[in-house]
């Protein structure tokens, strides 16, 4: 998957201020960060593996990883931040869901 800059700049804009509005513990920043570098050393590994992979293919990978990274979080998020986690990871799946098509 293959994002333009301003796609990547407004990916990051985004979880900057998604991490700011979770008002996350140093605790709970280094256990997110921890899970999304497993995630992304995962899928690394599977486009590695796969490197004729389909977009589809990635897009179903993610999905797992975005399943693992939950269950990850919800060991330490508090029930509010997890509301909120799980309705910016609705946003995001639908904003990366069009750019996989």
């Amino acid at each position: 998957m293959q994002l333009t800059p301003d796609q990547r700049s407004q990916v990051f804009d985004e979880v900057k201020r998604f991490s700011a509005d979770l008002h996350l513990s140093n605790d709970q920043k280094e256990k997110l960060q921890t899970a999304f570098q497993s995630a992304r050393e995962k899928l690394g590994d599977y486009m590695k593996d796969h490197p004729n992979v389909s977009r589809g293919d990635i897009a179903k990978e993610l999905s797992s990883h975005r399943d693992q990274i939950r269950q990850r979080v919800v060991n330490f998020l508090s029930p509010d931040q997890l509301k909120q986690w799980d309705a910016e990871i609705a946003k995001a799946k639908d904003f990366l869901g069009q750019h996989m098509a």
